[in-house]
């Protein structure tokens, strides 16, 4: 496993010093071994494996030129940039910002970027498992054989469809909405997107029509959320959304649960006109008592939709290849700017 099994710290004033926020499960998941030597190669690093621990990030930043962040990591506030008196990188091993700095990094001219490229293909592909499973109503046949029905019993379900052919809603053109839309699209699907910032040519790029929000839930067979989190989007899917969605339609929430009413989507699938399949959820862990989980129209994983090795890696990597750009004064990949603080998760 990449780094040290507690935290540790050079004291070698001759090269750059780069803290690593991240905790040994997750070190060992992000970098390879590779990846990890490279970063060795260029830096002294300081590991700290109890990332969650602000008093320790304040005792380490001093000196420090980079910061790679991992999920709860502390936020990078005035406290902690006071202590960074060197800083000049924050490289987030994951896509949302504004968990883990303010806007006073930007004020103090420290460069932030995040890895969420990496995250868009493996998300798509879930997505797509999750749409494919919807349409042919494989979580309803599994649920009833598991749960022991009779083969006939277990047959029946309401009406299949192929994804040829088929009107595949998607909400929000995000980087994984659109890896979405190649996939379904390679397959044979309509697709329509709602989106406000959506341009017409883009729309056309993509071979995708751009429609309201209301027609796309009223036309499609599946719908697909991938819009980011703001206050704006909060709760955009909602009993009144839901009910205009056809009897027999399925929605696919790999993104945020921020974006649908669950109490609505409930509802819904509780009685049995719509089937869902969902990654994220407003309590999670969810309940083991949560109605969500006896439904045999629901299909449900953990907030797994990311976590293939692959895409782990290329997290890992891709905050490393940032330190890297840093040290040899080549410009960031991934840089975001202030207004990345609106995407709250």
């Amino acid at each position: 496993m990449p780094g040290s099994p507690h935290a540790a710290r050079s004291d070698r004033s001759d090269r750059p010093r780069v803290v690593v926020s991240v905790p040994p499960k997750l070190r060992a998941q992000f970098f390879t071994s590779e990846v990890w030597q490279e970063l060795e190669r260029v830096a002294e690093l300081t590991v700290l494996d109890e990332h969650t621990d602000r008093a320790a990030l304040i005792e380490a930043i001093p000196g420090a030129r980079a910061l790679i962040t991992s999920w709860r990591s502390p936020k990078a506030d005035k406290e902690l940039l006071d202590a960074a008196d060197r800083l000049e990188l924050v490289a987030h091993t994951g896509s949302a910002v504004a968990p883990y700095v303010t806007e006073e990094v930007f004020r103090r001219q420290v460069l932030v970027t995040q890895a969420g490229d990496e995250m868009a293909r493996p998300v798509a592909e879930v997505a797509l498992a999750f749409t494919l499973s919807l349409l042919h109503r494989i979580q309803r046949f599994d649920h009833a054989l598991r749960g022991g029905a009779e083969w006939a019993t277990a047959s029946q379900a309401p009406p299949r469809h192929e994804i040829h052919d088929s009107d595949i809603g998607v909400i929000g053109a995000s980087r994984t909405g659109r890896a979405y839309i190649a996939m379904v699209r390679a397959m044979g699907a309509r697709v329509s997107v709602s989106d406000p910032f959506l341009s017409e040519e883009d729309a056309a790029s993509l071979g995708v029509e751009s429609v309201p929000l209301d027609t796309l839930l009223s036309r499609s067979r599946i719908v697909a959320v991938h819009a980011p989190v703001t206050e704006e989007t909060h709760r955009m899917i909602g009993a009144a959304q839901l009910a205009l969605m056809p009897d027999g339609a399925g929605l696919v929430n790999t993104a945020r649960s921020w974006l649908v009413d669950e109490d609505a989507l409930l509802a819904e699938v509780s009685s049995g006109r719509l089937d869902a399949a969902i990654d994220v959820f407003d309590a999670e862990p969810l309940p083991t008592d949560h109605p969500f989980r006896t439904l045999p129209n629901v299909l449900l994983t953990p907030h797994q939709a990311a976590g293939s090795v692959e895409c782990r890696q290329r997290l890992g990597a891709s905050a490393v290849d940032e330190v890297l750009r840093l040290l040899s004064g080549r410009p960031a990949a991934h840089a975001v700017g202030v207004d990345a603080l609106t995407r709250l998760r």
